[in-house]
Protein backbone atom coordinates (compact mmCIF):
# COMPACT_ATOMS: atom_id res chain seq x y z
CA UNK A 1 0.00 0.00 0.00
CA UNK A 2 2.91 2.43 0.95
CA UNK A 3 4.76 1.76 -2.31
CA UNK A 4 1.19 2.84 -4.93
CA UNK A 5 1.28 5.75 -2.60
CA UNK A 6 4.68 6.47 -3.58
CA UNK A 7 4.11 5.72 -6.98
CA UNK A 8 1.07 8.28 -7.04
CA UNK A 9 3.08 11.09 -5.42
CA UNK A 10 6.00 10.74 -8.07
CA UNK A 11 3.28 10.29 -10.53
CA UNK A 12 1.72 13.97 -9.65
CA UNK A 13 4.73 15.58 -8.88
CA UNK A 14 6.34 14.76 -12.19
CA UNK A 15 3.02 15.98 -13.69
CA UNK A 16 3.18 19.30 -11.95
CA UNK A 17 6.85 19.33 -12.80
CA UNK A 18 5.70 19.51 -16.67
CA UNK A 19 3.17 21.36 -15.80
CA UNK A 20 5.20 24.05 -14.36
CA UNK A 21 7.61 23.86 -17.14
CA UNK A 22 4.66 24.32 -19.52
CA UNK A 23 3.39 27.28 -18.47
CA UNK A 24 6.85 28.59 -17.94
CA UNK A 25 7.77 28.45 -21.51
CA UNK A 26 4.29 30.15 -22.16
CA UNK A 27 4.65 32.74 -19.36
CA UNK A 28 8.21 33.67 -21.13
CA UNK A 29 6.97 33.89 -24.69
CA UNK A 30 4.12 36.29 -23.57
CA UNK A 31 6.21 38.27 -21.77
CA UNK A 32 8.99 38.58 -25.08
CA UNK A 33 6.14 39.75 -27.03
CA UNK A 34 4.30 42.67 -24.64
CA UNK A 35 8.61 43.82 -24.72
CA UNK A 36 8.90 44.09 -27.90
CA UNK A 37 5.96 46.16 -27.69
CA UNK A 38 7.79 48.80 -25.45
CA UNK A 39 9.85 50.92 -27.65
CA UNK A 40 12.00 52.40 -24.42
CA UNK A 41 13.13 48.83 -23.38
CA UNK A 42 13.62 48.04 -27.21
CA UNK A 43 15.85 51.11 -26.95
CA UNK A 44 17.76 50.32 -24.05
CA UNK A 45 18.20 46.70 -25.11
CA UNK A 46 19.85 48.08 -28.71
CA UNK A 47 21.98 50.47 -26.79
CA UNK A 48 23.37 47.31 -24.27
CA UNK A 49 23.82 45.44 -27.52
CA UNK A 50 26.26 48.05 -28.69
CA UNK A 51 28.12 48.33 -26.01
CA UNK A 52 28.92 44.88 -26.26
CA UNK A 53 30.42 44.81 -28.87
CA UNK A 54 32.23 47.69 -28.00
CA UNK A 55 33.32 45.89 -25.41
CA UNK A 56 34.39 42.80 -27.52
CA UNK A 57 35.99 44.39 -30.06
CA UNK A 58 37.50 47.16 -27.92
CA UNK A 59 41.19 46.75 -29.56
CA UNK A 60 39.49 46.55 -33.11
CA UNK A 61 37.47 49.75 -32.76
CA UNK A 62 39.44 51.92 -30.78
CA UNK A 63 42.20 53.84 -33.07
CA UNK A 64 44.80 54.22 -30.46
CA UNK A 65 46.34 51.61 -27.66
CA UNK A 66 45.36 51.94 -24.13
CA UNK A 67 47.78 53.15 -21.56
CA UNK A 68 49.61 50.69 -20.04
CA UNK A 69 48.41 52.28 -16.81
CA UNK A 70 46.54 55.57 -16.36
CA UNK A 71 49.19 57.17 -14.16
CA UNK A 72 51.64 56.87 -17.11
CA UNK A 73 51.44 60.83 -17.47
CA UNK A 74 54.19 61.12 -20.61
CA UNK A 75 52.27 61.85 -24.06
CA UNK A 76 51.69 59.21 -25.75
CA UNK A 77 51.60 61.40 -28.83
CA UNK A 78 53.81 64.23 -28.95
CA UNK A 79 52.33 67.50 -30.37
CA UNK A 80 49.05 66.77 -30.01
CA UNK A 81 48.13 67.68 -26.21
CA UNK A 82 44.82 69.29 -25.86
CA UNK A 83 43.24 68.49 -29.02
CA UNK A 84 39.21 69.79 -29.81
CA UNK A 85 36.86 67.13 -31.10
CA UNK A 86 37.98 66.46 -34.84
CA UNK A 87 38.09 63.55 -37.68
CA UNK A 88 41.46 62.48 -36.11
CA UNK A 89 40.46 62.22 -32.51
CA UNK A 90 36.46 62.28 -32.15
CA UNK A 91 36.22 62.76 -28.79
CA UNK A 92 39.23 64.98 -28.45
CA UNK A 93 42.92 64.76 -27.03
CA UNK A 94 43.67 65.36 -23.11
CA UNK A 95 45.86 67.33 -21.75
CA UNK A 96 48.40 64.36 -21.74
CA UNK A 97 48.43 63.88 -25.66
CA UNK A 98 45.70 60.95 -25.02
CA UNK A 99 43.07 60.02 -27.53
CA UNK A 100 39.33 60.65 -25.24
CA UNK A 101 37.75 57.92 -27.93
CA UNK A 102 39.96 55.46 -27.78
CA UNK A 103 39.95 55.46 -23.82
CA UNK A 104 36.43 55.29 -23.90
CA UNK A 105 36.40 52.33 -25.81
CA UNK A 106 38.68 50.22 -24.31
CA UNK A 107 36.72 51.42 -20.34
CA UNK A 108 33.97 49.89 -21.73
CA UNK A 109 35.38 46.56 -20.83
CA UNK A 110 35.39 47.16 -17.25
CA UNK A 111 32.34 48.90 -17.34
CA UNK A 112 30.38 45.35 -18.70
CA UNK A 113 33.01 43.87 -15.86
CA UNK A 114 31.62 45.84 -13.49
CA UNK A 115 27.99 45.49 -14.02
CA UNK A 116 28.02 41.88 -14.59
CA UNK A 117 29.76 40.60 -11.38
CA UNK A 118 28.31 42.88 -8.98
CA UNK A 119 25.09 41.69 -10.00
CA UNK A 120 25.85 38.47 -9.97
CA UNK A 121 27.45 38.87 -6.27
CA UNK A 122 24.32 41.06 -5.40
CA UNK A 123 21.83 38.84 -7.07
CA UNK A 124 23.13 35.65 -5.35
CA UNK A 125 22.94 36.91 -1.86
CA UNK A 126 19.65 38.74 -2.05
CA UNK A 127 18.08 35.55 -3.69
CA UNK A 128 19.70 33.35 -0.96
CA UNK A 129 18.99 35.32 1.82
CA UNK A 130 15.19 36.84 0.59
CA UNK A 131 13.64 32.90 -0.22
CA UNK A 132 15.10 31.13 3.11
CA UNK A 133 14.01 34.17 4.99
CA UNK A 134 10.21 34.42 3.44
CA UNK A 135 9.85 30.74 3.04
CA UNK A 136 11.10 29.68 6.68
CA UNK A 137 9.77 32.86 8.44
CA UNK A 138 9.74 33.02 12.18
CA UNK A 139 13.52 32.85 13.67
CA UNK A 140 15.20 32.17 10.45
CA UNK A 141 13.47 35.86 9.37
CA UNK A 142 13.78 37.34 12.52
CA UNK A 143 17.81 36.68 12.13
CA UNK A 144 17.73 37.21 8.61
CA UNK A 145 16.04 40.51 8.16
CA UNK A 146 17.87 41.95 10.95
CA UNK A 147 21.34 41.41 9.60
CA UNK A 148 19.83 42.81 6.24
CA UNK A 149 18.65 45.94 7.99
CA UNK A 150 22.48 46.37 9.78
CA UNK A 151 23.94 46.68 6.15
CA UNK A 152 20.53 48.95 5.19
CA UNK A 153 21.43 51.80 7.63
CA UNK A 154 25.21 51.92 7.05
CA UNK A 155 26.58 54.92 5.06
CA UNK A 156 27.20 52.54 2.06
CA UNK A 157 28.84 54.70 -0.17
CA UNK A 158 30.99 55.68 2.93
CA UNK A 159 31.77 52.39 3.75
CA UNK A 160 32.53 51.75 -0.09
CA UNK A 161 35.61 54.49 -0.06
CA UNK A 162 37.00 53.68 3.13
CA UNK A 163 37.44 49.62 2.46
CA UNK A 164 38.86 50.22 -1.18
CA UNK A 165 41.39 52.71 0.00
CA UNK A 166 42.39 50.37 2.67
CA UNK A 167 42.49 46.74 0.86
CA UNK A 168 44.22 48.53 -2.20
CA UNK A 169 46.95 50.14 0.02
CA UNK A 170 47.75 46.23 0.47
CA UNK A 171 47.35 44.90 -2.97
CA UNK A 172 51.08 43.85 -4.40
CA UNK A 173 50.01 42.64 -7.91
CA UNK A 174 47.68 45.22 -10.26
CA UNK A 175 46.53 42.45 -12.13
CA UNK A 176 45.26 38.26 -11.39
CA UNK A 177 46.38 36.64 -14.76
CA UNK A 178 43.67 33.95 -14.50
CA UNK A 179 43.75 31.72 -18.01
CA UNK A 180 45.51 34.00 -19.56
CA UNK A 181 42.80 36.99 -18.95
CA UNK A 182 43.86 39.68 -16.79
CA UNK A 183 41.61 40.85 -13.71
CA UNK A 184 42.45 43.78 -12.67
CA UNK A 185 42.48 43.60 -8.19
CA UNK A 186 42.01 47.12 -7.40
CA UNK A 187 38.64 46.85 -9.42
CA UNK A 188 37.82 43.90 -7.85
CA UNK A 189 38.07 44.99 -4.73
CA UNK A 190 36.04 47.38 -5.19
CA UNK A 191 33.30 44.97 -7.11
CA UNK A 192 33.38 42.95 -4.14
CA UNK A 193 32.85 46.05 -1.69
CA UNK A 194 30.28 47.69 -3.57
CA UNK A 195 28.43 44.06 -4.21
CA UNK A 196 28.69 43.50 -0.44
CA UNK A 197 26.93 46.62 0.62
CA UNK A 198 24.13 46.19 -2.55
CA UNK A 199 22.14 43.35 -1.76
CA UNK A 200 20.37 43.87 1.22
CA UNK A 201 17.26 46.51 -0.38
CA UNK A 202 17.15 43.77 -3.00
CA UNK A 203 16.65 40.78 -0.18
CA UNK A 204 13.69 42.17 1.55
CA UNK A 205 11.87 42.86 -2.36
CA UNK A 206 12.29 39.28 -2.62
CA UNK A 207 11.15 38.55 0.93
CA UNK A 208 8.22 39.97 0.50
CA UNK A 209 7.40 38.20 -3.24
CA UNK A 210 8.29 34.69 -1.48
CA UNK A 211 5.96 35.74 1.38
CA UNK A 212 2.96 36.35 -0.53
CA UNK A 213 4.08 32.60 -2.62
CA UNK A 214 3.89 30.34 0.10
CA UNK A 215 0.59 30.80 0.42
CA UNK A 216 -0.71 29.86 -2.75
CA UNK A 217 -2.22 26.06 -3.81
CA UNK A 218 0.72 24.90 -5.94
CA UNK A 219 3.10 25.46 -2.55
CA UNK A 220 0.95 24.15 -0.38
CA UNK A 221 0.22 20.80 -2.70
CA UNK A 222 4.22 20.36 -2.96
CA UNK A 223 4.29 20.41 1.30
CA UNK A 224 0.78 18.03 1.03
CA UNK A 225 3.08 15.46 -1.22
CA UNK A 226 6.18 15.59 1.16
CA UNK A 227 8.00 17.48 -1.09
CA UNK A 228 11.31 19.05 1.31
CA UNK A 229 12.17 22.86 1.43
CA UNK A 230 14.85 22.59 -0.34
CA UNK A 231 13.36 21.02 -3.59
CA UNK A 232 10.01 23.47 -3.40
CA UNK A 233 12.41 26.85 -3.07
CA UNK A 234 14.36 25.51 -6.18
CA UNK A 235 11.79 23.95 -8.24
CA UNK A 236 8.75 26.18 -7.57
CA UNK A 237 9.63 29.61 -5.63
CA UNK A 238 12.94 30.28 -7.85
CA UNK A 239 11.64 29.75 -11.17
CA UNK A 240 8.38 32.39 -9.98
CA UNK A 241 10.10 34.72 -8.64
CA UNK A 242 12.71 34.89 -11.53
CA UNK A 243 10.70 37.69 -13.30
CA UNK A 244 11.44 39.83 -10.59
CA UNK A 245 14.98 38.65 -9.90
CA UNK A 246 15.76 39.79 -13.53
CA UNK A 247 14.00 43.46 -13.04
CA UNK A 248 15.94 43.56 -10.22
CA UNK A 249 18.80 42.31 -11.89
CA UNK A 250 18.60 45.07 -14.70
CA UNK A 251 18.58 47.92 -11.89
CA UNK A 252 21.40 46.55 -10.26
CA UNK A 253 23.87 47.01 -13.43
CA UNK A 254 22.79 50.19 -13.35
CA UNK A 255 23.81 50.94 -9.98
CA UNK A 256 26.89 49.30 -10.02
CA UNK A 257 28.18 51.13 -12.68
CA UNK A 258 27.21 54.59 -11.38
CA UNK A 259 28.60 53.49 -7.41
CA UNK A 260 31.85 52.28 -9.49
CA UNK A 261 32.05 55.68 -11.65
CA UNK A 262 31.47 57.56 -8.83
CA UNK A 263 34.13 55.86 -6.49
CA UNK A 264 36.93 56.41 -9.26
CA UNK A 265 35.78 60.05 -9.98
CA UNK A 266 36.50 60.56 -6.22
CA UNK A 267 39.95 59.32 -6.41
CA UNK A 268 39.38 55.67 -4.91
CA UNK A 269 39.04 53.63 -7.83
CA UNK A 270 41.46 51.03 -8.74
CA UNK A 271 44.36 53.20 -10.51
CA UNK A 272 45.92 50.71 -12.52
CA UNK A 273 42.83 50.13 -14.68
CA UNK A 274 41.18 52.88 -17.29
CA UNK A 275 37.46 53.60 -16.10
CA UNK A 276 34.95 55.98 -17.00
CA UNK A 277 35.33 57.39 -13.90
CA UNK A 278 39.22 57.14 -13.51
CA UNK A 279 38.97 59.31 -16.93
CA UNK A 280 36.48 61.98 -15.21
CA UNK A 281 38.36 62.50 -12.33
CA UNK A 282 42.21 62.83 -14.41
CA UNK A 283 40.25 65.56 -16.54
CA UNK A 284 38.41 67.31 -13.18
CA UNK A 285 41.10 69.72 -12.56
CA UNK A 286 41.33 70.73 -16.87
CA UNK A 287 37.85 71.13 -17.13
CA UNK A 288 38.13 74.67 -17.97
CA UNK A 289 40.09 73.87 -20.90
CA UNK A 290 39.55 70.43 -22.16
CA UNK A 291 36.20 70.22 -21.29
CA UNK A 292 35.03 67.09 -23.70
CA UNK A 293 37.84 64.79 -21.48
CA UNK A 294 35.13 64.80 -18.66
CA UNK A 295 32.33 65.35 -21.00
CA UNK A 296 32.81 62.18 -23.17
CA UNK A 297 33.23 59.53 -20.33
CA UNK A 298 30.58 61.10 -18.34
CA UNK A 299 28.16 60.81 -21.19
CA UNK A 300 29.36 56.85 -22.15
CA UNK A 301 28.27 56.42 -18.23
CA UNK A 302 25.03 58.39 -18.74
CA UNK A 303 23.80 56.86 -21.75
CA UNK A 304 24.77 53.13 -20.16
CA UNK A 305 22.35 53.70 -16.92
CA UNK A 306 19.79 54.73 -18.72
CA UNK A 307 19.84 51.68 -21.06
CA UNK A 308 20.27 49.17 -17.90
CA UNK A 309 17.25 51.76 -16.60
CA UNK A 310 15.15 51.58 -19.70
CA UNK A 311 15.31 47.85 -20.06
CA UNK A 312 14.47 47.22 -16.51
CA UNK A 313 11.41 49.11 -16.93
CA UNK A 314 10.47 47.41 -20.39
CA UNK A 315 10.96 44.40 -18.50
CA UNK A 316 9.19 45.22 -15.36
CA UNK A 317 6.02 45.97 -17.49
CA UNK A 318 6.12 42.99 -19.80
CA UNK A 319 6.70 40.50 -16.32
CA UNK A 320 4.01 42.37 -14.61
CA UNK A 321 1.34 39.72 -14.10
CA UNK A 322 -0.96 42.36 -14.12
CA UNK A 323 -0.96 43.66 -17.61
CA UNK A 324 -0.57 40.37 -18.85
CA UNK A 325 -2.70 39.44 -21.91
Amino acid sequence: MTREVTKVNLRIRSESEKETKRRSASQWAVAWRRFKKHRSGLVGLGMIIVLLVIAALHNVIAPYPARPNPDAFKPLYEGESAQPPSWKHPFGTTVMGTDVFSEVIHGSIYTIYVAVTVTLISMALSVAVGIVSGYFGRLVDDVLMRITEVFLVFPSLLFILLFSRIYQLGVAEPFWDVFGIKIPVGLTIVVVIVSIFGWASYARVIRGEVLRMKECEFIQAAKSLGASPRWIMLRHVFPNILPQVIVLATLTMASAVLVEAAVSFLGFGDPNTITWGRLMEESLQDLSTVWWAEVFPGLAVFLTVLAFNLVGDGLSDALNPRLRE
